[in-house]
């Protein structure tokens, strides 16, 4: 009894250093360990209380490990079919402009059955903000090749790895996007180390910020691993990624808003 007064005696506002936000659920988190999934969650539940959206926010999940995030997170969610998020997305910003609207989608269900209404939406301007989990693999379903697996990258379905010259290159989805006219702000992060997470917060906040601006779709792409469909430790994993992974998927920001621009000329000028 007395060690546990002891633990409540520590634990007081004052001395905490860090602690779970709100809106985070008891839900005991069922990714595998290592997983980039769970610092993702945290981010996002974060960004969300800190800006006061829990009862103004949307989310919606398709098919993949992304579905288990409204077990996670206490806002209200709408599940989609496989790929359809941004489809759903779209109908439900329209329908209620005034919520905050996001997607969290994998990679195999983005950037595969998913391609045309990510493109669509994206390109019309929905004013959305999608968020992009690439671990260049199938995760739920068996670690298949995806079509951001990376050259000569091995999985269930390419044991010898990934030949282009018969399964195609992989798809630099953020790329694409970044390219159309009603994307806003789009930008690849991860989440693989403290820095990179303050990073990916920093971008995700003005993603949200954004999305009150009304001026088109944000996307962002974080850049994460699989440490069991990899068939490696998280730690070998995190290494991997920085080894292979960030050369073809470069991390930092591909497009941002005019005005900011415009802001960083004008600094530029002042500074000469």
């Amino acid at each position: 009894m007395a060690e546990v007064t002891g633990i409540k005696e520590i634990i007081k506002p004052e001395n905490l250093v860090y602690k779970k936000t709100k809106l985070m659920t008891d839900k005991v988190l069922s990714y595998c360990p290592g997983c980039g999934h769970g610092t993702a969650h945290r981010i996002l539940a974060e960004i969300i209380d800190e800006e006061g959206l829990q009862s103004e926010t949307i989310g919606i999940c398709p098919v993949g490990c992304s579905v288990l995030l409204y077990e996670f997170i206490d806002i209200d969610w709408q599940e989609a079919a496989h790929g359809r998020a941004p489809a759903l997305a779209t109908a439900i910003k329209r329908l209620l402009p005034e919520k905050f609207v996001f997607t969290y989608q994998g990679d195999g269900d983005l950037a595969a059955i998913g391609t045309a209404e990510t493109i669509h939406a994206c390109n019309r301007g929905e004013n959305i903000l999608i968020i992009f989990i690439n671990n260049g693999i199938y995760g739920m379903t068996g670690g298949q090749m995806a079509p951001t697996t990376l050259p000569g990258m091995r999985s269930s379905t390419s044991p010898y790895g990934r030949d282009v010259k018969i399964m195609g290159n992989p798809l630099k989805m953020t790329d694409i996007v970044a390219t159309l006219l009603g994307t806003y702000y789009v930008t690849r992060q991860s989440v693989h180390t403290p820095a990179n997470v303050k990073k990916t917060k920093k971008a995700m906040r003005k993603a949200v910020q954004y999305q009150k601006l009304n001026k088109g779709t944000c996307f962002i792409e974080i850049v994460s691993n699989c440490p069991s469909n990899w068939k490696m430790t998280p730690v070998q994993s995190n290494k991997w990624m920085e080894e292979n992974m960030f050369p073809y998927y470069p991390l930092g920001d591909l497009k941002i808003p005019a005005e900011q621009i415009t802001q960083k000329t004008s600094n530029s000028e002042k500074n000469d």
